[in-house]
């Protein structure tokens, strides 16, 4: 028998003074058995990140045709695509010809710049990708973060981001790696 998804409710309050964005969401995540906490919370700063009233989490790790985060138009077009880690170049390639936007938030300090290294070339053709890279302090605890119900805070100013979980405040600053062309 499969293994099921574990659900966490997060109310998730968003001031981003950079593009004027402040909002509360209600947000339900279902934690795949084999992700970490590490890679939930990470789903969780992505979203904060790019908060829009339209941007919602799809299945993920349960199914290779979606990505971790979207934003569909009304018309039920791809607006934003947004993937963790370091994601296949063909998969990329397949999601910016699908989508308006599409945004990497890569993660890990020693799989990130290799993975940027070895596919920089291929994906600098890519005019609708942004590359980043959220580098994680070495000593956080992200099991120490998580709870079922997770009041959460995220400011974004000057293209830093400070998160905020229960007794924990992550300061990370987004380094971007490809912006749009």
């Amino acid at each position: 028998m499969a293994l099921k998804a574990t659900i966490y409710k997060a109310e998730l309050q968003v001031s981003d003074l950079d593009r004027h964005h402040y909002e509360t969401y209600a947000l339900t995540v279902a934690k795949h058995p084999s992700e970490t906490a590490e890679r939930m919370m990470i789903r969780l700063m992505a979203f904060a990140l790019y908060a829009d009233e339209g941007l919602a989490f799809t299945r993920g790790l349960s199914t290779d045709s979606e990505p971790e985060l979207w934003k569909m138009s009304p018309q039920g077009d791809i607006d934003l695509w947004v993937e963790l880690g370091q994601p296949d170049e063909k998969r990329i390639r397949k999601a910016c010809a699908k989508a308006g936007e599409v945004v990497i938030v890569g993660y890990g300090e020693h799989k990130t710049e290799p993975w940027w290294q070895k596919n920089r070339e291929a994906l600098s053709r890519c005019n609708n990708l942004t590359v980043i890279h959220l580098p994680m302090p070495q000593e956080t605890d992200f099991e120490a973060m998580v709870r079922r119900t997770m009041p959460l805070q995220a400011t974004i100013d000057d293209g830093t981001l400070w998160f905020t979980a229960g007794e924990a405040t992550l300061h990370v600053q987004p380094t971007v790696l490809k912006p749009p062309a």
